[in-house]
C-alpha cells in the first residue's frame, strides 16, 4: 500500500491516496530531468527569470486554494497556511528579480597576464527531499534559485503532502517550466537511493531529521554528490533582562507555538536570567492555560491546531513524559487528545536535568522548555551545550551586552532582540549537527552552482 496520502490530522481520516512510483517511472523522471536540463540551461537568464516570476505570481493568485490544501494535509491553521504561501511566493519572486544579478560573472584580480572571472553556472538535475512542516516554503527556497540558475528539479515530498506536491508541479508547468524541468516523485527510500546514485543527478538537498540527514549524506558521499542538509535545531533564546518581562515571554510563546511548534528554528530552549525567571514562567503558564483543540480550517481564539499526524503527537507526549520521569516539571498543558486526532495541548516544561537524555532531544511540538541561569557566562555555556547549531537569539535592553553573548553563539543564525529574522533575502542554515549549506538570500543560489574560473589570456 502506498504511504502517499492526504490524511486530516484533526480526525485521522484518509481523504486521498496515491500510487507509489514504479522503477520504470523513476527512470523516465531521470531521463527527462537530464534531457530538459540540456535545453533549460541554454535559455537566457532573463527567460528563466520570467518563468520563475510567473511561478511566484501563480502562488499569490492561488494562495487561498493552496493554503486550504496544506491545512488539510498537515493541520496548519488557514491563517498560517496563507502566510506560508505568501512567504513562498516572496522567495520565488526574490530569485526572479535578484537572481540574475547574483550569478553574473565577477572579475577577480590576477597576477597572470589576462582577465580572470568567476562564473556561476548550472550543474544539472538535482534531487530535493522535503519535509511536511512547511510544504511550500521548503520547496520554494530549494527550487526557485536552482531553476533560475538553470538546473532541473526532482522533488520527493513528505508522504502526507501528496496533493500539494502535485499542485506545485502543475503550477511550475503552467508558469512555463518545461515538462521534466520540475518533477514530483512519489518515491520509496530505495528509489531515492537509486536517484542519488544515478550519474545524471548532480546533487541533493534534504531538510529533515538528523537520522535522515546522515543517511542521505552518506549516500551522497558514496557517489561523490554535493549535498545540502538542514537538520533542525534546539535553538536557544537567551533572556538577559527585559523592560517588560511579560511582553518578551509573549513573544517567546507565540514563536514557540507557531505551527504548533513544528519549526526547525523555533526557540526550543528558553534560557532566562534568575531575576526574571519566575515572572517569565508565570506568563508562559498563563498563556498555556485554558486552550482548547480546534478545527484548523476554522480556528477560533483560544484554540490550537493538531500536529501533523497522530504519531507526531504521541512522540511529543512520550518525550515530555520521559523528561518528567527524569526530574522535569510539566507546569502547564501537555495533554494528548484521545481518539485518532493529533492534538497535543501547548505546554510549559521546566527543570529538565542537564544530565538526562531529554536535555539533548529536539521536541518537535508546542513545548516551551525553560532553564534558569544566574550569569551571562552561564547562559552562553548552556546555549552552546548542544549538538545542534541552527539559530539562536539573545534579548537585553543593553544591546552591547546582548551582542557580546550573541557573537559567541555556535549557530548558523545569531539574533539580537528578535527570535528569528526571516525573509527571502536572508540566508538560512546551521552548523554542527544541524547540517551544512545555506538556503535563501545570495548564498542560496550558489550551493548547486559550478563556480567556474573563466580566464582570457592577455
Amino acid at each position: 500500500m502506498s504511504k502517499y496520502r492526504v490524511q486530516n490530522p484533526a480526525t485521522g481520516e484518509i481523504l486521498e491516496s496515491f500510487e507509489n512510483a514504479t522503477d520504470a517511472q523513476i527512470e523516465e523522471v531521470l531521463a527527462s530531468a537530464d534531457s530538459v536540463y540540456r535545453e533549460w540551461r541554454e535559455r537566457s537568464v532573463r527567460e528563466r527569470a520570467a518563468v520563475v516570476k510567473r511561478v511566484a505570481e501563480l502562488f499569490e493568485e492561488r494562495k487561498d486554494e493552496l493554503a486550504r490544501l496544506i491545512a488539510l494535509e498537515m493541520g496548519k491553521s488557514i491563517t498560517e497556511s496563507v502566510e506560508e504561501v505568501e512567504f513562498a511566493a516572496s522567495i520565488i519572486d526574490y530569485y526572479a528579480v535578484y537572481g540574475p544579478g547574483l550569478i553574473t560573472d565577477v572579475e577577480i584580480p590576477s597576477t597572470v597576464p589576462g582577465k580572470a572571472f568567476v562564473q556561476q553556472l548550472p550543474v544539472g538535475a538535482l534531487l530535493g527531499v522535503m519535509p511536511w512542516n512547511f510544504p511550500y516554503y521548503q520547496v520554494a527556497r530549494f527550487a526557485a534559485p536552482n531553476l533560475l540558475l538553470g538546473n532541473t528539479i526532482i522533488l520527493k515530498h513528505a508522504e502526507i503532502c501528496a496533493r500539494s506536491a502535485l499542485t506545485i508541479q502543475s503550477i511550475m508547468e503552467e508558469a512555463g517550466v518545461p515538462v521534466g524541468g520540475y518533477q514530483n516523485v512519489f518515491a520509496s527510500h530505495e528509489q531515492i537511493a537509486t536517484i542519488i546514485a544515478d550519474p545524471r543527478v548532480q546533487g541533493v538537498s534534504l531538510t529533515g531529521s538528523e537520522r535522515a540527514g546522515a543517511i542521505i549524506g552518506a549516500q551522497a558521499g558514496t557517489h561523490l554528490k554535493k549535498c545540502v542538509l538542514e537538520l533542525g535545531g534546539i535553538d536557544p533564546m537567551v533572556v538577559l533582562d527585559a523592560a517588560d518581562v511579560a511582553a518578551v515571554a509573549k513573544q517567546a510563546w507565540d514563536f514557540r507555538v507557531y505551527n504548533v511548534g513544528q519549526v526547525c528554528n523555533s526557540n526550543k530552549r528558553l534560557i532566562v536570567m534568575d531575576e526574571l525567571y519566575d515572572e517569565f514562567v508565570a506568563e508562559l503558564t498563563r498563556l498555556a492555560t485554558g486552550l482548547e483543540p480546534g478545527d484548523q480550517l476554522e480556528l477560533q481564539e483560544g484554540q490550537y491546531v493538531p500536529l501533523s499526524t497522530r504519531q507526531a503527537a504521541e512522540t511529543v507526549d512520550a518525550q515530555v513524559r520521559k523528561a518528567v520521569e527524569a526530574g522535569a516539571t510539566l507546569v502547564a498543558g501537555g495533554v494528548l487528545s484521545e481518539g485518532p486526532g493529533a492534538y497535543y495541548s501547548p505546554a510549559v516544561l521546566t527543570g529538565v536535568p542537564r544530565d538526562s537524555e531529554s536535555y539533548g532531544e529536539e521536541i518537535f511540538g508546542p513545548v516551551a522548555t525553560v532553564y534558569r541561569v544566574h550569569s551571562d557566562e552561564e547562559a552562553l555555556e548552556l546555549a552552546n551545550d548542544c549538538a545542534l547549531g541552527l539559530g539562536g537569539s539573545v534579548f537585553s535592553t543593553d544591546e552591547a551586552r546582548a551582542a557580546r553573548v550573541a557573537s559567541r553563539l555556535e549557530v548558523g543564525m545569531a539574533h539580537v532582540n528578535t527570535i528569528a529574522a526571516e525573509a527571502a533575502e536572508l540566508p538560512f542554515g546551521g552548523v554542527k549537527r544541524s547540517g551544512f549549506g545555506r538556503e535563501m538570500g545570495p548564498l542560496g543560489i550558489g550551493e548547486f552552482a559550478n563556480k567556474r574560473l573563466y580566464f582570457v589570456s592577455a
